[in-house]
């Protein structure tokens, strides 16, 4: 059964790589160079910097899976917002457990005060993760058509939304 937890700094190179194969092979990301180890250890300490859950999701003590909230925008008023990045092993997809990964992260950052998550999705053909988002209640909000090229063509982005806890029917403590 496989296991989510908080990612660790031994947890790099795993995390590296999986999102190394989403940057040569996918259009989830727009990056089009893969990030070094050292660029995720930056990055994973910046998130946990801000109070903010990074996870992974191990398998016989293999990750096969990472994912992480970070602030929307940087402005004191997005404080409550985030954005979520989730990317999976290739082995990994398709058996439920992006799901598994989503909801915890979910919870964590419910637990931490967020109200608003995003999901900003690269490529509005991207089924998986446009679904595995609304099958935890995101709901989608809109399209930005042609903002990023990447392998040589034109790709979308999607844009979902999901409430945590009460949402903005309260004002936030």
């Amino acid at each position: 059964m496989p296991l989510i937890r908080p990612s660790t700094d031994h947890d790099i190179a795993a995390i590296t790589r999986i999102y190394a194969h989403h940057v040569l092979h996918g259009t989830g990301t727009f990056e089009t160079t893969p990030p070094t180890e050292a660029d995720m250890l930056t990055r994973r300490a910046d998130v946990l910097s801000k109070g903010l859950p990074w996870l992974v999701l191990e398998d016989g003590g293999n990750v096969i899976g990472f994912a992480y909230g970070n602030w929307f925008k940087p402005r004191p008023a997005y404080r409550f917002s985030v954005e979520d990045s989730i990317y999976l092993a290739p082995e990994a997809a398709g058996k439920g457990l992006g799901r598994a990964l989503l909801a915890e992260l979910l919870a964590k950052l419910q637990a931490g005060g967020v109200r608003k998550v995003m999901a900003v999705i690269g490529d509005s053909s991207n089924a998986g993760s446009v679904g595995v988002h609304a099958a935890l209640g995101f709901e989608r909000v809109g399209v930005v058509k042609s903002c990023g090229w990447k392998f040589d063509r034109w790709l979308d982005i999607v844009l979902m939304e999901k409430s945590l806890g009460e949402g903005d029917s309260t004002r936030p403590e």
